[in-house]
């Protein structure tokens, strides 16, 4: 019940983030009471630090680099390309927007899709004169494909990369693995949200109230350099990968070049368009609090039995077949990134899996499970990632004010058949590549 508590009250500091202490200082404080008051020892610092620091260092690097290329232009030019992709048909441009913040949540992690697409989109789409309801579906399916479509690479999600480094997944085949059932996520995505937004997207648009998309661009060498590093940036995942360097090496190594483009390191700085010291600012150095506090305060949880518990429900899931092993577990996790954030719910997941009992191939699906679940189960509330309370109050700043009931009224109804159809998926194709 201590750890419980303890849990309980750091997640509403987290939320609530009194006298602006932020998400790090609000998690290591309740790290600091569970570890005052034994319920978690200093040897669970070391085992925590070891699970989340490369997860917490990609993260870090791939904002970096996605705050580096926003500065530049780079994804107001993309989506000014994409409004103007839907040759003034509203009911073309919905999924088109969809598709791009498929794009950039793949490469840019899900935080880097929701909150820096939905600005330059919501600018847009006021430029447009766009009616508030059809605003609104184009910002909301850019928060909501931002994390269903989550999955494909390891980079792709923070649950992602803290789940790989746990199992020892290869970028190589966890991108095998989900590419494909990433596809099915988005195919659901698209079909859910054209579904239940196709009534309020309006059926034209103007094209000639857009800008040329070649102005958005304020730093031509960033956005020369773009498209090179990123696609050297992927093979180096693949290359690396095999040989054990962690994929914070490189992401970082990538985020080091970019910016010494930007700042024109090479000639003494002159020429730089870009304040390097303001991107580094606004990165996200809460997030590493926020791990190691977070994750304590949870292997706290686990040590007062949230674990043995959760691994006894694996065990039974597995007792009733691969079909219903794999869709339990993707649910319960979702379930349980729901109520208490996807980052704390992917190390219990984990923690749970790898004590428990189960054959080889449903162990592998648990695992992929375990990720689909916490990247997709955290529309069911507000408070199921950072990641959406960061993009409504970014929203409330932009004057799109999102209130919690009507967040889940939209999240309750359309997350469960996009979350079944790609654990569905899961279950077909991963034996298939086994």
């Amino acid at each position: 019940m201590l750890a419980l508590a303890i849990f309980v009250a750091t997640l509403v500091l987290v939320i609530w983030q009194p006298r602006g202490l932020g998400i790090g200082w609000s998690a290591l404080a309740g790290a600091a009471v569970a570890l005052a008051t034994g319920v978690v020892g200093w040897g669970d610092v070391g085992t925590v630090w070891h699970i989340v620091w490369d997860a917490t260092f990609t993260f870090v690097a791939l904002i970096v680099i996605s705050l580096v290329l926003d500065e530049a232009g780079f994804f107001a030019w993309a989506a000014l390309h994409v409004a103007r992709w839907g040759g003034g048909n509203g009911r073309r441009l919905f999924p088109l927007v969809v598709l791009l913040g498929a794009a950039i949540a793949a490469v840019f992690a899900n935080d880097g899709a929701a909150l820096l697409l939905t600005p330059i989109v919501l600018a847009i789409l006021l430029r447009l004169d766009f009616p508030p309801a059809g605003a609104l579906a184009f910002v909301v399916a850019c928060g909501f494909v931002a994390d269903t479509t989550s999955l494909p690479l390891v980079v792709s999600n923070l649950v992602n990369i803290v789940t790989a480094n746990f199992f020892d997944v290869s970028f190589g085949r966890y991108a095998a693995v989900m590419v494909p059932v990433n596809l099915v996520s988005l195919a659901a995505t698209l079909l859910v949200l054209w579904l239940w937004f196709r009534r309020d997207v309006p059926a034209a648009y103007r094209v000639d109230e857009l800008e040329d998309p070649g102005h958005a661009i304020r730093d031509k060498a960033v956005f020369r350099a773009a498209f090179p590093l990123l696609g050297l940036l992927l093979v180096a995942y693949f290359v690396t990968g095999p040989l054990g360097v962690p994929i914070s090496f490189v992401t970082g190594a990538a985020a080091f070049v970019l910016m010494a483009v930007a700042g024109r390191w090479f000639s003494g700085g002159r020429g730089a368009v870009i304040l390097l010291a303001k991107v580094l600012r606004e990165a996200p150095w809460q997030i590493v609090l926020f791990s190691i506090g977070m994750y304590l305060v949870v292997f706290g949880l686990g040590n007062a039995g949230l674990t043995d518990i959760a691994a006894s429900v694996l065990r039974w899931l597995a007792t009733q077949g691969t079909l219903i092993a794999t869709v339990g577990t993707g649910f319960v996790v979702a379930a349980l990134a729901s109520v208490m954030n996807n980052m704390p719910a992917t190390l219990v997941g984990a923690l749970a899996i790898d004590r428990a009992d189960v054959a080889p191939l449903t162990r592998e699906l648990m695992v992929y499970a375990n990720v689909v679940g916490n990247d997709l189960g955290p529309k069911f509330t507000p408070i199921g990632s950072l990641a959406t309370l960061l993009w409504l109050h970014v929203l409330a700043g932009k004057g799109q004010r999102i209130t919690w009931r009507q967040y889940m009224k939209v999240g309750l109804v359309l997350t469960p058949p996009v979350l079944l159809a790609t654990l569905v998926a899961l279950w077909v194709w991963l034996p298939v590549v086994s």
